[in-house]
């Protein structure tokens, strides 16, 4: 299909399931696979279609620098379990946005390319809004049962890595220095979690992103009715 055919689609199927809350939508998959774009995306459309959005990322819940290097920078280990703070994510975002939750929730708490604390401002949301989350690690067991709507978006490692060096090289440096980042930290840190994890399985569809252009869209279940 091409992209439009797959917004409308993902569009469709996310606005139709219902909840008593705040959906809460997750957007997992590789680094660099094109996630946070087809969320920004799929907000815009959600948007239009008259639902409150809220918009954010797991790169707003890093860690400090200490807790995420402290077994090394090039620690794959390191990178999949000290990256991020999922008990203040889940504390002051999904929680909230929750069937127990008061709606009052947080989009951010920390600047990881300032290295300092940046607590957005509590908002209060919409019961019917929409919270669209994208990040890495987001299908793992500290995160269960707190999302209502999963996709994962799929990239292979040869082509991570191509848009890594067109992306990156910024935060790194060379085209070199980025896929050794990639090769010695972040891939493997990636495969530990789709092997542990197996976030494909939990996912409510999956998108061969391989292609943005004509990606593959595979829906595997529909979200369970539930309040």
């Amino acid at each position: 299909m091409d992209r439009s055919e797959l917004l409308a689609e993902l569009t469709r199927r996310i606005d139709s399931v219902k909840r008593d809350h705040p959906l809460r939508v997750a957007i997992d998959g590789v680094d660099a696979a094109g996630k946070t774009t087809l969320a920004y995306e799929l907000a815009g459309r959600l948007h239009i279609s008259g639902r409150q959005v809220i918009r954010a990322s797991i790169d707003g819940f890093h860690n400090p620098r200490a807790v995420r290097y402290r077994r090394g920078s090039d620690s794959p280990e390191g990178y999949f379990l000290d990256s991020f703070d999922y008990n203040a994510l889940k504390r002051l975002l999904l929680v909230p946005l929750g069937p127990v939750g008061n709606r009052e929730y947080q989009t951010t708490i920390f600047d990881y390319r300032t290295e300092s604390a940046l607590p957005s401002p509590l908002r209060r949301a919409r019961p019917d809004s929409i919270l669209v989350f994208d990040g890495i690690f987001l299908l793992r067991e500290e995160l269960s049962g707190l999302w209502d709507y999963r996709l994962f978006v799929h990239a292979d490692f040869d082509t991570v890595i191509r848009r890594a060096v067109l992306r990156d090289r910024g935060l790194f440096g060379t085209a070199e220095q980025v896929e050794e980042r990639y090769r010695k930290r972040y891939i493997p840190g990636q495969q530990m979690y789709l092997d542990l994890c197996k976030p494909q399985t939990h996912a409510n569809a999956v998108v061969d992103n391989n292609n943005p252009d004509r990606p593959e869209l595979r829906i595997l279940s529909e979200p369970a009715d539930r309040s």
